[in-house]
């Protein structure tokens, strides 16, 4: 399966909760909807932040689904997430410590870091 594949297994599955047709999607989102079949079905990129933001609001995401939202568009696009793009170009500190990290960071360093924020330490 490939990336636009899951990001469009996603929001499919996200959409069918909500019971919400294609074409009625599709119309709110301002495409046709074969344009948006498309990108379930992932004949088609996933297309850009507006479009994210609008699913997002139409299918009433929790913060969970909007980050796998995001997440999935960025992997499939071979990009970082676009939530996470803003952060880092709007802060000079996030870039110098994410190139540190890449270098000397484990995955244990991360989880450390993450829970210090979260005030888990």
């Amino acid at each position: 399966m490939t990336d636009y594949q899951r990001f469009g297994v996603f929001l499919k599955k996200k959409r069918n909760e909500r019971e919400i047709s294609i074409r009625p999607m599709a119309e709110k989102l301002g495409v046709s909807a074969g344009h948006y079949c498309d990108i379930e079905s992932g004949r088609r990129s996933p297309t850009d932040r507006i479009f994210l933001d609008a699913v997002i609001d139409i299918l009433h995401f929790n913060d969970e689904d909007k980050q796998n939202l995001y997440d999935l568009w960025g992997k499939a696009r071979s990009a970082s997430p676009p939530d996470i793009t803003e952060y880092i170009n709007e802060s000079k500190a996030a870039r110098i410590a994410l190139r540190v990290a890449k270098e000397k960071a484990s995955d244990a360093d991360w989880q450390r870091f993450v829970n210090q924020l979260e005030g888990k330490d």
